[in-house]
C-alpha cells in the first residue's frame, strides 16, 4: 500500500467521524497514540510495536485529512531530492541536527 492509497483508505473508513471530531480533536488522538507507541518501543512486544506504528500512522493520515494536507506531496517537497539540510542522499549533515 503507497502513502496515498493509506491516506485514501483512511478518508473512505473514517472521514465523516475525522470531519465532525475537527483538526483539535484528531490532533489530541494522534498525540494519545504517539504515547502508546512510545510505551511499546519501551517494553511492548514486536506485535505490539508494529500494531502502534499502524495507529500512528492512520491518525497523522487523519490528521493530514482533516487539514487537507497530500502526505506523498509534503514528503515529496521536503525528502524528494535528499536532505533538507545538505541536499545530498546519505545525509551528511552533523547528526546532531533535526532533519
Amino acid at each position: 500500500m503507497t502513502l496515498e492509497q493509506l491516506q485514501q483508505r483512511i478518508r473512505d473508513l473514517y472521514g465523516a467521524k475525522d470531519s465532525s471530531r475537527g483538526v483539535e480533536g484528531t490532533f489530541m488522538w494522534f498525540m494519545e497514540e504517539v504515547g502508546e507507541l512510545s510505551a511499546a518501543l519501551r517494553g511492548g512486544t514486536h506485535d505490539e510495536r508494529v500494531l502502534e506504528f499502524a495507529d500512528v500512522l492512520a491518525w497523522l493520515a487523519t490528521l493530514a485529512n482533516c487539514v487537507g494536507v497530500d502526505l506523498t506531496e509534503a514528503v515529496r517537497l521536503k525528502y524528494g531530492t535528499g536532505c533538507p539540510g545538505c541536499g545530498r542522499t546519505p545525509c551528511t549533515c552533523n547528526v546532531t541536527e533535526k532533519p
